[in-house]
C-alpha cells in the first residue's frame, strides 16, 4: 500500500495587486503634498486604505517603497514601432519626457537619486528596479533596428551589452537632465533634434567598428 505525502500548502494571506496598487499610488500622491522628508509610511498606508502590516510586509522601509511607486510610472514605457530606429527613438523619449513632466515622478525621482548618493543599497534598488529594467526598451529598439538592417549585429554578447548600456545612458541621462536639472521642455523640435544626433552617433560607430 502505498503512502502519499500531501503537497504542502503556501502559508500567509496571498499578496494582493489591488492592495499593490494603492499603496503605490499613495505614495507617489505622499511625495507630491508632503515630500520625501516628511513622507512616512504610516500616512501612506492610511492613504492607501489599508493596514500598516500589510504595508510592513511588502516592504521594509521608505526607501524602497519610493523606488518601487517611481519605477512602476516607467514601466508605463512602451516602444513604439513607427517604421525608421529615428522614429521608433522620438516616439519613446516623448514618452519619457511627459511621465517626467508629472510631479509625482519628478518629486519621487530627484527624490531617491539624491538619498541614493549616500546609500548603496539604494542605488542598487534604483538599478535594479528602474535601470535594468527600463533597458529592455533600449534591447527591443536595437533588435528591431538590426533586423530592419539600420544597425549591424554586434561582434560578441560584451560588445552588445556595452552597446545597450551606453544607448541607455545616452538617452536617460540627456532627457532627465533636460526635464529636471535644466527644467527645459523635452518638445518635439528638441526631441528631433536630440535623435538626430543619437542615431548619427550610432551609425558613425557602426561603420567605425567595420
Amino acid at each position: 500500500m502505498q503512502s502519499s505525502t500531501p503537497a504542502p500548502r503556501a502559508t500567509g494571506r496571498p499578496r494582493s495587486a489591488a492592495a499593490d496598487a494603492a499603496i503605490l499610488a499613495a505614495t507617489r500622491e505622499a511625495l507630491v503634498e508632503l515630500g520625501w522628508s516628511k513622507l512616512t509610511l504610516s500616512d501612506v498606508a492610511t492613504r492607501a486604505g489599508v493596514a500598516k502590516t500589510t504595508l510592513y510586509r511588502r516592504w521594509s522601509g521608505k526607501n524602497e517603497l519610493v523606488v518601487d511607486a517611481v519605477a512602476e510610472l516607467f514601466d508605463e514605457l512602451e516602444l513604439p514601432d513607427r517604421g525608421t530606429l529615428g522614429a521608433d527613438i522620438e516616439g519613446v523619449v516623448l514618452q519619457f519626457a511627459a511621465i517626467l513632466a508629472r510631479p509625482e515622478a519628478k518629486s519621487g525621482l530627484m527624490a531617491v537619486v539624491a538619498e541614493s548618493t549616500r546609500d548603496e543599497a539604494l542605488r542598487e534598488r534604483i538599478r535594479a528596479s528602474i535601470v535594468d529594467r527600463q533597458k529592455r526598451l533600449v534591447l527591443e529598439g536595437r533588435s528591431r533596428a538590426q533586423a530592419r538592417g539600420e544597425l549591424p549585429p554586434e561582434a560578441d554578447e560584451s560588445e552588445a551589452a556595452r552597446t545597450v548600456d551606453l544607448i541607455f545612458d545616452v538617452v536617460a541621462g540627456a532627457v532627465v537632465h533636460r526635464c529636471l536639472v535644466s527644467a527645459e521642455p523635452a518638445d518635439e523640435e528638441w526631441v528631433r533634434s536630440f535623435t538626430t544626433v543619437l542615431v548619427a552617433g550610432l551609425a558613425a560607430a557602426a561603420q567605425s567598428a567595420t
